[in-house]
């Protein structure tokens, strides 16, 4: 399965730190927020990467380069204006191939293993789902016998990590798009599927989550 680390976001919540860094560069315990998933994509057999960019995305490529030295390929696809998630995704599929592929949001830390993360055959997306954390008390959808609705109770927080075929995009031109609008027709079809996490999950949305996942990790 090749998989895709979406890193193109502004990230304003973030400023000043994201003046002159990327958030997915940003370190947490030492280390970049996208080393994490990497080093976790690659402990679960998962070596073809590709990674979008906008925001200051050549200290992405400086940093990673091809990803030969963590034992994987990664391939880029760069935007000159951020296309948001569902066209970020879309104009990567050329280097995604035909096959599903996992997508990870380059600003959430998680303990998950991508290898538990599978989708059912016939579907057309499966999300992971954690509980609503402080900043979306709502929820997103709602999870109810392996299969995600949008609507309905209780609600849990998407995770921003998921596998889609490609077949989700099929009717998407070039430009940007979310994701959300998509999802929410394939779940009134029930062409997705999830899972709820229970593990650990933080949204590095802001400066203040960034300190809190930075003493947890040095704690640990």
């Amino acid at each position: 399965m090749n998989a895709m680390i979406l890193a193109a976001g502004r990230g304003n919540r973030m400023r000043p730190l994201t003046d002159h860094t990327p958030k997915p560069l940003l370190k947490a315990g030492g280390k970049s927020l996208i080393l994490y998933h990497i080093e976790r994509l690659i402990t679960a057999g998962i070596h073809e990467l590709v990674i979008n960019h906008a925001h200051l995305g050549e200290q992405i490529e400086t940093a990673l380069g091809d990803g030969s030295r963590f034992g994987a390929r990664i391939r880029y696809s760069p935007e000159p204006q951020a296309l948001e998630t569902g066209g970020g995704i879309f104009k990567a599929l050329p280097l995604l191939g035909s096959a599903p592929f996992l997508v990870v949001n380059g600003d959430v830390w998680t303990d998950i293993n991508p290898a538990e993360v599978q989708m059912t055959p016939g579907d057309l997306a499966h999300l992971v789902l954690v509980d609503n954390p402080p900043h979306n008390p709502d929820g997103d959808f709602a999870l109810a016998e392996g299969r995600v609705h949008p609507d309905g109770t209780p609600r849990l927080t998407f995770s921003g990590i998921g596998i889609y075929d490609p077949a989700l995009f099929a009717d998407c031109s070039s430009g940007a798009f979310p994701l959300a609008p998509l999802l929410r027709e394939a779940m009134c079809e029930r062409r997705v599927g999830g899972q709820h996490h229970r593990g650990q999950w933080l949204d590095i949305g802001t400066p203040e989550r960034l300190a809190e996942l930075d003493q947890m990790l040095q704690r640990d």
